[in-house]
């Protein structure tokens, strides 16, 4: 992350703070589309969800997302779509709202949850002597998930093409995005979101959108 961006406060509104949340779950969704089809991914969007993954222990929330809503732009675009601004891509909502949904059986299971902070911790000693987006991280970060989320019933199928799902690194790019995600979710619910709000709040999800643009 550059760091000259300056920081801007985060907004006090908890539905302004619910939606960067819930922008970091998106973006997420939308680097493993972009990751499993085309084997590219936007950096300053990467860098944001692998930083925050890696650090446990922030500062301040809008240090979470680096201190800029623009890093969750991805994001924040995708949230528009979902409240019927922009045309939704159907394949990164799924994986979203799939993410939301592990995260919510992570978050109810208290020997797992204890499990990936463990990983969690000693993958931020990594990053502090690599770099967080160092390979050897983003592998750890893959296994973490192999390791956790991925042992539930419910897994998050990705489509995209073959030969680059199977190629150097990208199992652990998109489990390390799909960890991201996780994480994210994680804030979001923390911060009060929730699966029905999402029905029935979209003006406020509206409102707090264009607080953020």
């Amino acid at each position: 992350m550059n760091p000259t961006t300056p920081i801007h406060r985060a907004p006090d509104s908890p539905a302004a703070r619910q939606a960067l949340a819930l922008a970091g779950v998106f973006q997420a969704a939308s680097l493993v589309d972009e990751l499993a089809r085309t084997g590219q991914v936007d950096p300053r969007a990467w860098e944001t969800l692998i930083e925050a993954t890696v650090d446990t222990n922030p500062a301040s929330f809008e240090a979470i997302y680096g201190g800029h809503p623009n890093n969750l732009r991805r994001g924040l675009d995708t949230l528009e779509a979902l409240v019927g601004r922009k045309q939704a891509n159907p394949v990164v909502l799924r994986y979203g709202f799939s993410l939301l949904m592990l995260m919510n059986k992570l978050r109810t299971n208290t020997g797992m949850m204890d499990s990936l902070g463990q990983k969690l911790t000693r993958i931020q000693g990594q990053a502090e002597h690599f770099g967080p987006t160092h390979e050897n991280v983003v592998a750890s970060l893959g296994e973490a998930y192999q390791e956790t989320i991925s042992t539930f019933k419910t897994r998050i199928v990705v489509q995209g093409d073959p030969s680059l799902l199977q190629s150097r690194m990208m199992p652990e790019r998109v489990r390390a995005c799909l960890m991201a995600g996780i994480r994210f979710g994680l804030l979001w619910h923390q911060q009060g979101g929730r699966r029905w709000k999402l029905v029935f709040q979209r003006k406020a999800l509206r409102r707090a959108l264009d607080s953020l643009n």
